[in-house]
């Protein structure tokens, strides 16, 4: 048995309750997921993480019936390996009016369908995990929770404690006479900071280029205004991940697209790089005129 802290996590479930989700939660709080696992390997993989010779010390498998015999014969093998190292399994139970409803809407096949009507796969499939639903250490009924509560939920139970996690930033420069961004968390109008458009010898040029960077940099409000910009920024991020989110998308925008906006993302996505955290930046407009 060991006692560094290695652990490992069998998320399994009815289908259509989840895992997917679940394994994506895991993988955000610094879990090596793998889903799908054949059974037949588990024992292998389980050895691994046993001795150490995984990547990290913190993994996690997703098993289901996708697996041929998962249901008869998950128990007895999981009674065996938990004699080598700490097991926690956790099952992700639904309703069936609510499996129904995401089977609908998805219209993907039940796994047991194979001549049952959804309503009957839906049944025998909860027969089957019943013995595996007794073996978990920890039940989550997803019927009523959306995805945001559900990997709330993976974080609170499984993110070693006093770890906040990663949170993923992404920076998305842009003009507004383009349009907004969809789905940004936050956005900046950096029109005000001196614009390299009225410099012929800039025009041509994007945010990149060290001579633009050079004639933003010499206007009066850009630096005062990067500091309180990048020090605000910096108080929210972990702030952000300490509510469970995964990433956060931050637009930063000016009338073209093309200069003061990608100067400061740029700018910012070193920062950030530099503070730890993983950063992807893109220029939508930065090639429009």
């Amino acid at each position: 048995m060991t006692g560094d802290g290695t652990r490992l996590v069998v998320a399994t479930g009815l289908s259509g309750s989840g895992k997917s989700y679940v394994a994506h939660a895991l993988e955000d709080i610094g879990y090596t997921t793998v889903d799908n696992l054949p059974l037949s390997l588990l024992e292998e993989f389980a050895g691994e993480v046993a001795a150490g010779r995984m990547p990290r010390r913190k993994n996690a498998v997703v098993l289901d019936v996708r697996n041929p015999d998962f249901a008869e014969r998950f128990p007895g093998l999981l009674d065996k390996l938990r004699q080598r190292l700490p097991i926690t399994v956790v099952f992700l139970d639904c309703e069936d009016r609510a499996l129904l409803n995401r089977f609908s809407a998805t219209r993907r096949p039940h796994p047991l369908a194979d001549g049952r009507s959804l309503g009957e796969a839906v049944a025998f499939e909860r027969r089957l995990l019943a013995e595996v639903k007794e073996k978990a250490d920890l039940v989550l009924d997803t019927t009523a929770m959306t995805v945001h509560e559900l990997r709330a939920a993976v974080a609170q139970n499984f993110r070693d404690p006093g770890d906040p996690g990663v949170l993923a930033v992404s920076l998305i420069s842009f003009g507004f006479k383009h349009g907004h961004p969809a789905a940004l968390d936050l956005c900046f109008d950096v029109r005000f900071l001196a614009n390299p458009h009225f410099d012929a010898r800039l025009r041509a040029r994007t945010g990149r280029d060290p001579e633009v960077a050079r004639f933003i940099e010499a206007g009066d409000q850009t630096e005062p205004f990067y500091l309180h910009l990048r020090d605000f920024l910096a108080f929210c991020l972990p702030n952000y991940r300490r509510e469970n989110r995964a990433y956060l998308t931050i637009g930063i925008g000016c009338t073209g697209g093309r200069h003061r906006s990608v100067y400061v993302a740029e700018r910012l996505a070193r920062d950030f790089a530099t503070m730890g955290y993983p950063v992807r930046v893109s220029h939508r407009d930065e090639a429009l005129d």
